[in-house]
């Protein structure tokens, strides 16, 4: 393989644990993982894989050090942006929305553009308390490409997200939460355990359904509310017209089975 087209020293790490739970972490600390044209070609290769992977069911995404991932190295800008920005092959974020398994984003620190819009990719977000979003495409005079400029407005609200942008000033984890952008902020120390309690409680569900939910709910977020809800229609019709006489046995059983059990005394 040329050495162009991956990263050296294992800028970024993949790691699957037996759990199901699958880690991608940037690891580039010493320079806030800020991305490098073969990181991004690495980090699309290793979404790619997991989605394909059978074994992995969920997959978290996090940055060593101080920060999540401080954007494009902008030593390589031209290297990165005039590279083929429409080969989906090696874009990270497409990689990342195409990717049947749900991804949670670990963010501490910075999630600055590039990193940002990766975290906008993600399904779920937990964040460390003090983290923080940042947009610089118009401080730098850099055209949004992996959809800052389409996302953002539609998670936290279009006055909300032009400030954002237009600005560049942060949206903190703690506002993000506010905004329903950001699922948890927690302390620091409390990350990744927070982020693998939520994968563990994603892992032990029925995992076909799982994979089903993500990829209908994100495909619905891109119609209108009529055309979402006939889509939902359409694939539940395929889900139960697929399913044997056997399936819809064990589902009747296994309903019942959870309904007879005493209910526990935590509750």
């Amino acid at each position: 393989m040329a050495s162009h087209q991956s990263s050296p020293e294992n800028l970024i790490l993949v790691n699957r644990e037996p759990s199901g739970i699958a880690f991608v972490t940037i690891n580039r600390p010493k320079s806030l993982n800020s991305l490098t044209r073969p990181m991004i070609i690495d980090l699309a290769k290793a979404f790619k894989a997991l989605s394909q992977d059978e074994s992995v069911r969920v997959i978290i995404l996090s940055g060593s050090g101080r920060a999540f991932c401080s954007g494009v190295d902008l030593t390589a800008a031209e290297d990165v942006f005039k590279g083929d920005v429409k080969d989906m092959e090696t874009d990270t974020v497409a990689q990342m929305e195409r990717c049947r398994k749900p991804i949670i984003g670990a963010i501490n620190g910075f999630a600055v553009t590039a990193g940002f819009e990766m975290a906008l990719a993600c399904d779920i977000i937990v964040a460390a308390k003090g983290a923080k979003f940042v947009d610089t495409h118009a401080r730098f005079g850099i055209f949004p490409t992996w959809g800052l400029s389409q996302k953002l407005s539609r998670i936290i609200g279009a006055n909300k997200a032009r400030e954002v942008s237009l600005t560049a000033t942060p949206l903190t984890a703690e506002l993000g939460e506010r905004l329903g952008f950001v699922n948890h902020v927690v302390e620091e120390g409390e990350l990744l355990k927070k982020a693998r309690e939520v994968a563990e409680a994603i892992a032990k569900n029925n995992q076909e359904l799982v994979l089903r939910y993500k990829a209908v709910i994100n495909d619905g977020l891109k119609l209108d509310l009529g055309h979402a809800l006939a889509l939902e229609k359409e694939r539940g019709h395929d889900y139960y017209s697929g399913m044997t006489k056997e399936q819809f046995k064990k589902m009747q059983e296994f309903i019942t089975g959870r309904g007879s059990k005493k209910p526990s005394s935590k509750l």
